[in-house]
């Protein structure tokens, strides 16, 4: 057998193994990527994509869209929002859960039903427990003999009705991760802090946190961008009301595209939101990494 020339033969075998990797990005994500680019810059519709180019006339458009102006700065404030209340609750839930000392075992399993449960049932059980007629929680208003509340009815009351239903759902995913994170706190940093006489609270907040703080951040990015892409309970539970108090991004590209068959518009706010998303969570980071620097 003919040996290979001198650097050829090891170089090609690596290059061999990533071609099922590189066409697979390419498939699943490249393609797709040029392929809203060239819907956000033509007049498109769902049966007839790419018809011609507009330039930034969708663009144009988009911000110019009362609805959808104002979804961006209202899907921020339920990420960050959302974000900042389950991060504060899960923290709280995990500490409980490490100090009992135990593994979760069927807490564990409670702790995951919320999580396990799909966004549309979470939404419609929600949405019949708060149900002004016939709604659990009116019904037992009555029974007690107080007047019945129809939280769904104000903008305040829907959007926070949101945060709240949200917070249901995400707040075990962010105490578990916490919790696992918890579990690889050395012991001796605590017994440590224990005979310098710390205090249990003290610490928590001096040692046992800013050991997990890089998971903290983690999560906090993590949980940003669910929070963006929320949807589901959104379009079950207000569907975007009342008014566009509750019309987030997501949702109003969904009636753009689907609805208005405006799909290049659509597009081109996909992108935008994208790159919200990206600013938010870098400035989130880029934040999170400062403050590490200046605690060394």
């Amino acid at each position: 057998m003919k040996a290979a020339p001198h650097g050829r033969g090891p170089s090609r075998v690596p290059a061999l193994l990533a071609a099922p990797s590189v066409a697979f990005l390419l498939v699943f994500a490249a393609y797709p990527l040029v392929y809203l680019v060239g819907l956000a810059f033509t007049s498109s519709t769902l049966a007839r994509p790419l018809q011609r180019w507009t330039g930034f006339d969708n663009f144009r458009a988009a911000l110019e869209s009362q609805s959808f102006g104002g979804s961006l700065w209202r899907s921020a404030l339920f990420a960050l929002l959302t974000s900042a209340v389950q991060l504060v609750l899960g923290v709280a839930l995990a500490l409980l859960l490490r100090a009992r000392a135990r593994g979760l075992g069927g807490l564990g399993a409670l702790l995951l039903l919320p999580l396990i449960t799909p966004p549309v049932m979470v939404g419609v059980a929600w949405k019949l427990l708060l149900a002004p007629v016939g709604g659990a929680l009116n019904g037992a208003l009555h029974l007690a003999g107080l007047s019945g509340v129809n939280p769904l009815g104000s903008s305040t009351g829907a959007f926070t009705t949101l945060v709240l239903i949200d917070s249901w759902q995400w707040t075990p995913f962010v105490a578990i991760l916490v919790y696992a994170a918890l579990l690889g706190v050395p012991e001796e940093l605590r017994e440590a802090a224990t005979v310098d006489g710390a205090s249990r609270w003290r610490t928590v907040r001096s040692v046992v946190l800013p050991f997990i703080e890089p998971t903290l951040l983690s999560v906090l990015v993590l949980k940003l961008v669910i929070g963006f892409k929320v949807f589901d309970i959104v379009y079950v539970v207000t569907s975007g009301g009342p008014g566009f108090a509750t019309t987030t991004s997501t949702f109003d590209i969904q009636r753009t595209a689907l609805q208005n068959f405006d799909v290049g518009t659509a597009a081109a706010e996909t992108i935008l939101f994208s790159l919200l998303i990206g600013v938010v969570t870098t400035l989130v980071t880029l934040r999170g990494r400062r403050a590490e620097e200046a605690a060394v």
